[in-house]
């Protein structure tokens, strides 16, 4: 189309005798329209080169058809960039631009990428809350957002006391599966090292513990209890302070694949072997689990899924914002035990 002008959806709309509104539904994949008609208007435009106008949007619609993505990190876990990718999956097919800022676990620096995102229109923030947030309890962020009439939307970690939309998974599930397998491997004494207090994520997990041994009437030892922050070498001081228990445990129960690598390090370095002397089970589904030897049992969580779903609650904001209506959604996927080498004993 080289010296022609640009294709516009009055353009389109005139070729196909439908009204601009029709147009702009067809190439947003609007389910009011035929599905026919949108294949037929969508290869269209296409064909023409028809390039979005977000601009125009923008000031038509009070959207900028961006979005911004919070999460604390994207280094050390593959959860939070499969979560993107399962937003990206939903969201860029109709026309949505993602930007992506890391917290660093920072209440500040989150604060700064919500002000950030803000100041640039978008019209949703997808947040994972960073650990310094959750220690300090400062979440006035977070009515920013909803003071700005802009969706927030809780991924992975939420704050439970915020109203807000939410895809979870069931973290106390995962952990009361992961226990409860350590128990049927014929494990008596089970520590659990746990993350930094106050996340969701470790709260939940650190109850599904707990109740699993109460369910099987195995005593509490706070001992066994150590916590290890998420990253690896955090799990080294508390699992030398478990092996030096004079009952030492015989099975481990870790908050994330991280820390359960790490505990798996230090066992090995004192002699003792996986699973034979102590059972390890991480939670997560870390590319590295499988291949590492032994082989990691771990909890697996559908973190594209989770991305999918948030994306989607987005959707369903904006179309009950048309209809005047304000409501809130909380997702919970369920966790998946995968048993590999790290806790089959021999019974």
């Amino acid at each position: 189309m080289s010296g022609q002008s640009q294709i516009t959806i009055k353009d389109i709309a005139r070729k196909f005798k439908c009204s601009p509104s029709t147009v702009s539904r067809a190439l947003n994949d609007h389910d009011a329209i035929n599905i026919e008609t949108r294949k037929t208007i969508q290869e269209y435009a296409k064909k023409m080169n028809y390039q979005r106008n977000q601009v125009s949007l923008s000031l038509l619609n009070k959207k900028t058809y961006s979005l911004g993505v919070i999460v604390p990190s994207l280094k050390y876990s593959n959860l939070e960039a499969s979560v993107i990718e399962g937003l990206q999956s939903v969201l860029q097919p109709l026309g949505y631009s993602i930007s992506i800022f890391i917290s660093q676990e920072s209440h500040e620096i989150e604060a700064q990428n919500v002000e950030q995102l803000l100041a640039s229109r978008v019209d949703a923030i997808f947040l994972s809350v960073s650990q310094e947030t959750y220690n300090l309890g400062f979440y006035g962020h977070f009515d920013r957002i909803i003071n700005a009439n802009k969706s927030l939307i809780f991924i992975d970690r939420d704050y439970e006391g915020f109203k807000s939309s939410r895809v979870v998974i069931d973290d106390y599930q995962g952990a009361y599966m992961a226990v409860e397998h350590l128990i049927k491997m014929g494990c008596k004494r089970i520590a659990h090292l746990k993350g930094p207090s106050g996340t969701s994520v470790s709260e939940k997990r650190l109850e599904g513990y707990i109740d699993a041994l109460r369910n099987y009437s195995i005593p509490i030892d706070e001992d066994l209890i150590q916590t290890s922050g998420f990253l690896s070498d955090r799990a080294i001081f508390p699992t030398k302070t478990l092996l030096d228990n004079p009952d030492r445990p015989d099975g481990i129960f870790a908050v994330n694949d991280r820390v359960a690598i790490g505990a798996l390090s230090v066992i090995r370095s004192e002699g003792l072997s996986v699973p034979g002397d102590i059972a390890v089970v991480g939670f997560d589904n870390d590319p590295s689990s499988a291949y590492i030897t032994p082989s990691l049992t771990t909890i697996s969580q559908p973190s594209f899924e989770i991305g999918r779903e948030a994306a989607q609650l987005f959707l369903n904001t904006q179309n009950l914002e048309k209809e005047g209506e304000a409501k809130f959604e909380k997702i919970i996927l369920p966790p998946e035990l995968l048993i590999r080498e790290s806790s089959l004993k021999i019974l």
